[in-house]
């Protein structure tokens, strides 16, 4: 059975999906746009402070279903372009450490309200 997971700490959904899905004992978190949850705006600056926030909303979605980034067993990032990796890679470490999580990374024509980042993962209980 599915549960729903959410929390008022990351954005709203903006279309038909929830923050998150727990089944199995894995957490399905949706990919993660950098919306500030207070002011529904993207943080100030680049892809630092978007990769930030994008992962804050990660992490409080898990909060919600009691586990944190350290359950996070795989990333799925998606960014605006390629050449910000680097940029988006030094906060990234900033939140995990080993042994770290899968990841995949891919650069994408473009993403949600112009964003220049979004972050999906699955954590395990």
């Amino acid at each position: 059975m599915n549960k729903a997971i959410s929390t008022e700490k990351a954005p709203a959904a903006i279309g038909p999906y929830s923050q998150a899905i727990e089944a199995n004992g894995f957490v399905y978190a949706s990919g993660q746009l950098p919306i500030d949850p207070a002011t529904g705006a993207f943080p100030e600056g680049g892809i630092k402070e978007q990769t930030r926030q994008s992962l804050l909303n990660a992490q409080a979605i898990l909060q919600q279903a009691g586990l944190d980034l350290k359950n996070v067993v795989k990333t799925t990032v998606l960014l605006a372009d390629i050449a910000e990796f680097g940029a988006m890679n030094e906060v990234y470490a900033e939140f995990f450490s080993q042994p770290y999580p899968a990841r995949s990374a891919f650069a994408v024509k473009a993403l949600p309200k112009g964003a220049l980042v979004e972050i999906e993962c699955i954590a395990a209980r």
